[in-house]
Formats: C-alpha cells, sequence, structure tokens
C-alpha cells in the first residue's frame, strides 16, 4: 500500500540545500544566516533537525494537518442547511449576523462565505471601482442627501412601493418611510418626519425628479418681480430656509444610491423574517431598524458639530409642508380648485387666496398666513342666485 507522501516547498527545498552546504563546511552559519534571512539560533536548529531526521523534518510540522480551530464538520452541515431553508438569498455577512441572531451559531462572515463558495450556493461578486469625488461633509446636518426607490418592498407579500431615504452625508445616519408613489406629498410629509426627529438640515441634495425641481419657465408676473420657477417642494425648503442642490447624475448622489442598494438586500430580508406586508406595518417596523442599522453602518462626523436647527416656537411645519395654489376668488365669493367649488364665508377676503392640500389630506384656504373659513359646494350655485 502506498503510503502518502507530503511534497516539499521552494523554500524547504532552498532550506535544505543551504543546510547541507553548511554542514558540509562550505558555509559559516552567518553565511547561511544571511541566505535564508534567519537568525544563527534558528540556523542551528535546522542542523540538527536534518542530521537527526533527514529532509523530512525540514517540512512544517503542522502540514496536511487539520486546523485545531476548525469548525466541526455537523456544525458546517447544519449551517449550510438552515442557509438553504432561510437564508437562500442572503449574502454572507448578513447571513452570519442571522445565524446568531436567530439560531445561535457563531460563525464569521469569511467562513460562511468560504462555505457557500464551496458547495456552490454563493458566487463570488467583482465590483466596479468606484471613484469618489467629493468629500463627506465635515458637520452632521450639513447636508442630507435624500431620494425615493420604487421597489418590491414586501416581495411578493405586498404591493410595490416606494421608500422616502435620507441619509446624512458627514455620518451616514439614516431615516426613511414607505409611500404608495414618490411625489410632492410624500416628499413633503417625509420632510417633516425628518425635521421633527432631527430638526432643520442646512441643506438637501436631490436628483432632478419633477417632484423637487421645477422644469417650466418663469411666467410673465415671475419674471417680472424678478422670481425663479419654483417647485412645490422648492418653495417648502425656501419657507424653511433649507438650500436645495441638485444632482446633475445618479453617480453625484452615490452615498444614497449605494444605501438604497444596501436596502433592496438588507431591509428586504430583514422585513421577510418578520412576514411584514403593509406599509403601515412596514413605517412601524423601520422605527426600530433605523436605530439598529446607524449604530452598525454610521460614521462619526470629522467636527462633532450638530447643524440641524430646532423648529422655531410658533411655526406650524404642516402649512409649509404641504402643496400651496393661488385661486382668484370669484365675484360670488367662491373659488375652484381640482374641479370642486368652494364657497368662501369670510367676505373680507381680497382677490387672492391660497389653497393648502396637507399630506394628510385635509384642505384649508388661506391669505397672507390667515386661515379663512369656508365650506365645500356639491354643485356651483346659479347665476342668478346670491352668495
Amino acid at each position: 500500500m502506498r503510503e502518502d507522501r507530503i511534497e516539499m516547498s521552494q523554500e524547504e527545498l532552498k532550506r535544505v540545500h543551504v543546510i547541507r552546504q553548511r554542514l558540509e563546511g562550505h558555509l559559516i552559519q552567518k553565511e547561511a544566516s544571511i541566505q535564508l534571512d534567519l537568525s544563527i539560533r534558528q540556523i542551528r536548529r535546522l542542523e540538527e533537525r536534518l542530521r537527526g531526521q533527514g529532509e523530512a523534518g525540514m517540512i512544517h510540522g503542522l502540514r496536511g494537518k487539520p486546523s485545531s480551530r476548525k469548525t466541526p464538520e455537523r456544525i458546517r452541515q447544519k449551517v449550510l442547511r438552515i442557509y438553504q431553508r432561510d437564508y437562500y438569498d442572503f449574502g454572507p455577512t448578513l447571513a452570519s449576523e442571522k445565524l446568531w441572531e436567530r439560531n445561535r451559531i457563531r460563525v464569521s462572515d469569511e467562513t460562511v462565505r468560504h462555505w457557500l463558495i464551496v458547495a456552490d450556493l454563493w458566487k463570488i461578486k467583482t465590483r466596479k471601482r468606484y471613484r469618489c469625488w467629493r468629500e463627506r461633509k465635515a458637520r452632521f446636518g450639513e447636508m442630507v442627501q435624500m431620494d425615493g426607490s420604487h421597489h418590491a418592498w414586501f416581495e411578493d407579500r405586498g404591493e410595490i412601493c416606494t421608500l422616502m431615504g435620507y441619509i446624512d452625508d458627514a455620518t451616514g445616519k439614516k431615516r426613511g418611510w414607505f409611500y404608495e408613489y414618490e411625489g410632492t406629498l410624500p416628499a413633503m410629509d417625509s420632510l417633516k418626519h425628518y425635521i421633527k426627529r432631527y430638526g432643520i438640515p442646512l441643506s438637501v441634495y436631490l436628483d432632478r425628479h419633477s417632484t423637487y425641481k421645477a422644469l417650466g419657465k418663469p411666467t410673465i408676473e415671475e419674471q417680472l418681480r424678478g422670481e425663479l420657477n419654483l417647485s412645490q417642494f422648492e418653495r417648502a425648503c425656501k419657507e424653511l430656509s433649507i438650500e436645495v442642490i441638485h444632482a446633475h447624475s445618479a453617480p453625484a448622489k452615490g452615498r444614497v444610491e449605494r444605501s438604497f442598494r444596501t436596502d433592496q438586500d438588507r431591509l428586504v430580508k430583514e422585513m421577510r423574517l418578520q412576514r411584514i406586508k403593509t406599509l403601515e406595518e412596514g413605517n412601524r417596523f423601520l422605527n426600530s431598524y433605523w436605530p439598529k442599522h446607524n449604530r452598525r453602518f454610521s460614521v462619526p462626523a470629522r467636527e462633532d458639530v450638530d447643524m440641524h436647527r430646532p423648529v422655531p416656537a410658533g411655526m406650524d411645519l404642516s402649512s409649509i409642508l404641504c402643496i400651496k395654489t393661488k385661486r382668484v376668488v370669484r365675484n360670488d365669493f367662491t373659488v375652484m380648485h381640482d374641479g370642486e367649488f368652494y364657497q368662501i364665508l369670510d367676505r373680507t377676503v381680497g382677490k387672492q387666496i391660497v389653497v393648502e392640500e396637507h399630506t394628510n389630506g385635509k384642505k384649508y384656504l388661506s391669505r397672507q398666513g390667515r386661515r379663512i373659513a369656508f365650506k365645500k359646494l356639491q354643485q356651483l350655485p346659479n347665476q342668478g342666485s346670491k352668495a
């Protein structure tokens, strides 16, 4: 029966050659020490091993032996079974976390990655090199990146919806809320939630979506007054003294884009484990998810200063973060908005009023910041009747 053989490495063969030269008197110990980059004490040990054991003594004693730190095979098999049953599309890092949190099996992410690759359950992903063109802001609240991500967040358990996400540029702290779509009212409502949580940021960095940037040209009246054409979101930010910065491409706001890719992996799977299937359940889950996420992934700002401003006393955020539309008051003290008629009950108003559509679905009429009493009409009054 043929015995197992262990081949010597090139480094070991080199050592055998130099030590033989030393034993045959062709080299002194100092010369052998220099050639092998070893101490004289190590040279003496190698000489003793070569004399006593021959070339086999020059092979490392642990060669071919299993590591004492190797995880037992039964644990590997158990992890692979659990992965295929519960975490079949989880990445190695998230799978490692869940194995400890839910199954009380502590295995490093690199070990899980190696096991999955060997079992053909995970493919090595090559990443495209990303070049960061812009340094992070130095202070928390100095700039917040925001965007909406329309995705199957609840997979096949619920409707496709949008995550309105916010990520602080300096720290990477995140917040976000689920909505049915990405639009003006969800943008207003999510910003209101953000402000109530952290305060008013100095600036927001977002794309050129029609929700955030007015695409049309200013009216003649606006041009005469030297005003720019603003979207409803830009107008609300102006009232709050928040600078709006529009990115010219998706890579320019790479931090929030990469953040969404992480969410579409980790957050989706976290909600799958909790069997979450509705907007209401999702938003309740996010209240506990973001603090945990931020503890894991956020970083300290370069300067320990919070640039968020507190909401001034008396400021009504709901009356700012809403859709405001100017309407002309008719002679019968009615106004029309979105095909509906409203009867103004205060006859001291001027010729123009503002219709406010709030994020809770309610409508208000106002003039110069003052609410106006009104009622909704089922139909327009007859032309000959008095209002």
